[in-house]
């Protein structure tokens, strides 16, 4: 009896593949979602923190003239009380208002968007003052450079880079700097730069891989090694570029580069 044809087999066995390939193609999708989402508890892990504790010192001065005038009943003090306690909490409003912006999990959609609002957005979401910590920020961005980006995303990527410069500086009179221009008719450019530790050679080759921190080893500033590398696939994924250069003991500096648009 004659053999029968392998076709149908080596079909069938296609068709396996096929499938077998689909579905880790869609558990692969949605392991990288679920990574971009445990990035995002992250950095609101990190904005609430700085919340916390800047609730605690806007809170002291209200609690204080408050007491204050309750304890002598003094109608012009109990106003002056008053008009703190509206200040403070217009203040604490706007903190929460802006995190709560960073958390909102909407459509991603790319727009045109002003890169000195974008990290007006994310320096507003570290909800402290960098002066306080010896930390100057100079921002030198003009209105009319503009990114066709999703703001949720560029804002998110802002955020991290900037909580990096400012991990990265552990001596008094740090320099933040966030520079930007128009590298012609399609692209934009964006350099955030320190002045801090900066990041040795041998780091700095995988300072983009998943799961490589430079931090696991300093206190208070353990990190789980996704930030960087989502950062750099979000951009990527906008048509830009994510690159770092770093001396040791002199700083860092990020550049993005991102598809230029015009004025909303």
């Amino acid at each position: 009896m004659p053999d029968m044809p392998a076709k149908p087999v080596i079909r069938d066995t296609e068709q396996k593949l096929r499938d077998q390939f689909d579905r880790l193609e869609g558990q692969f999708a949605q392991l990288k979602e679920q990574t971009r989402q445990a990035q995002k508890l992250a950095s609101l892990g990190a904005a609430a923190t700085m919340l916390a504790h800047e609730f605690n010192n806007l809170m002291t001065p209200v609690v204080s003239y408050s007491r204050y005038a309750l304890e002598n009943g003094d109608q012009e003090l109990m106003a002056k009380a008053l008009r703190i306690v509206l200040r403070q909490t217009d203040i604490i409003t706007a903190m929460s208002d802006r995190i709560l912006g960073l958390a909102i999990n909407e459509a991603r959609t790319a727009q045109p968007i002003r890169l000195a609002d974008a990290v007006n957005d994310a320096v507003a979401c570290m909800c402290r003052d960098l002066s306080k910590d010896s930390i100057t920020l100079e921002v030198d961005l003009d209105d009319s450079i503009v990114a066709q980006a999703d703001p949720g995303q560029l804002q998110q990527v802002l955020f991290n880079l900037l909580i990096n410069a400012r991990q990265a500086i552990t001596h008094r009179s740090g320099r933040i700097q966030v520079t930007g221009r128009r590298l012609d008719d399609e692209t934009v450019v964006l350099r955030i730069s320190d002045n801090g530790c900066g990041i040795s050679p041998e780091n700095l080759d995988r300072i983009f891989e998943q799961f490589f921190s430079t931090k696991k080893n300093r206190p208070g500033k353990s990190g789980v090694g996704l930030g960087l590398s989502l950062c750099r696939e979000i951009i990527e994924e906008h048509r830009g570029t994510l690159n770092v250069e770093s001396t040791v003991g002199e700083g860092t500096t990020f550049t993005i580069t991102l598809p230029a648009a015009s004025a909303p």
